[in-house]
């Protein structure tokens, strides 16, 4: 388990043993939250499942839409939720967001969410829906499982049960992501290729093309928002063609669609891949909000900064009403963003 998770679970433990959050009241509740999804889809039952904290059941997904009910808070659309931050009328509301297409959202989350009647927000890269973007992140882990050794530079690395994989997939993936994009990618595509992996049979399995996507248009309780064409990040790239990408995604959304997609989500989504160059971005483009990854609940005075909005990330690592009632609750984002309310630096 990597430092980052061990500090998640121990702060997590922490919470729920002291009931912290509790003690907080509404101090750290703001006017609401974005929730931030992926997958949702039966548990694997994978020993080494290192984008689990991707994916959650269905079952937690009904049991959360219920708890997110009992809380007080209202399941807006992300339009209403911008009104209302602006505004300052309203209840407080929570959004629910999904990034990149994934074909078990229709399958698994949509009949929970047409239940409960909670509308929800897309976030689609058309390069996904096309096949011509590449899921590198799942290709890493289908490489790692398939392969006994990973070798990649000066990476030479054991690979043969859950433990190993598990060690070499972070290695791997923490030495990746610490260089540029395009290194990322041609890394991944080295052993990609060497464990005969299909990247467009991987995206075409695992999400939604255009008519898929125009089906689930039908449904009216969802929204679409643009995610880049090709998913990079976007900090990690010229800016012509951060551009590029934000700006190409929306129109190919749009044209395909048949209905306005003015808001934007950032890919990755953390400092390292979106940070002040790509929220201005947004904002010339005229994009209404731009969503991050950072963690944190939505303040009054993030209604000045619409193009650096946080998220939260209902994980997978950590399916239970308990850790839930703890990130509602957003006293964890109050030690994380070490008392600031506004991170858009």
């Amino acid at each position: 388990m990597s430092f980052k998770r061990r500090l998640i679970s121990a702060g997590f433990s922490l919470f729920g043993a002291a009931r912290l959050h509790r003690l907080a009241g509404d101090a750290f509740r703001g006017r609401g939250l974005i929730l931030t999804f992926h997958r949702v889809r039966p548990a694997s039952g994978e020993a080494f499942a290192p984008n689990a904290l991707l994916e959650i059941t269905p079952e937690f997904f009904d049991s959360a839409l219920t708890r997110l009910r009992q809380s007080g808070l209202e399941i807006v659309t992300l339009d209403e939720a911008l009104r209302r931050l602006v505004t300052g009328a309203g209840a407080p509301f929570v959004v629910l967001t999904f990034d990149d297409g994934f074909r078990d959202v229709a399958q698994y989350a949509l009949p929970a969410l047409r239940r409960h009647r909670a509308p929800f927000m897309m976030y689609i890269a058309p390069g996904l829906a096309e096949r011509r973007a590449r899921l590198w992140w799942v290709e890493l882990e289908q490489a790692v499982r398939r392969l006994d050794r990973i070798r990649l530079g000066a990476l030479d690395l054991p690979a043969r049960d859950a433990r190993e994989k598990a060690a070499a997939f972070d290695t791997v993936y923490c030495t990746l992501r610490a260089q540029g994009e395009q290194a990322l990618r041609d890394g991944v595509a080295v052993l990609r290729d060497r464990a005969g992996i299909d990247s467009p049979a991987l995206v075409e399995q695992l999400c939604l093309d255009w008519e898929g996507l125009k089906t689930l248009a039908g449904c009216d309780l969802v929204s679409f928002g643009a995610h880049s064409m090709t998913h990079p990040r976007l900090r990690q790239i010229p800016e012509a063609f951060a551009r590029a990408e934000m700006a190409d995604s929306r129109d190919a959304l749009e044209a395909k669609l048949n209905r306005p997609c003015p808001h934007f989500a950032y890919p990755v989504g953390d400092p390292t891949s979106a940070g002040p160059r790509e929220f201005a971005l947004a904002a010339e483009l005229g994009f209404a909000s731009a969503v991050t990854t950072r963690p944190g609940m939505i303040f009054p005075d993030h209604a000045a900064h619409l193009h650096a909005l946080p998220r939260v990330s209902v994980n997978g690592l950590w399916q239970s009403l308990d850790a839930l009632d703890i990130l509602l609750s957003g006293a964890p984002f109050a030690l994380w963003n070490r008392g600031r309310r506004v991170n858009v630096g």
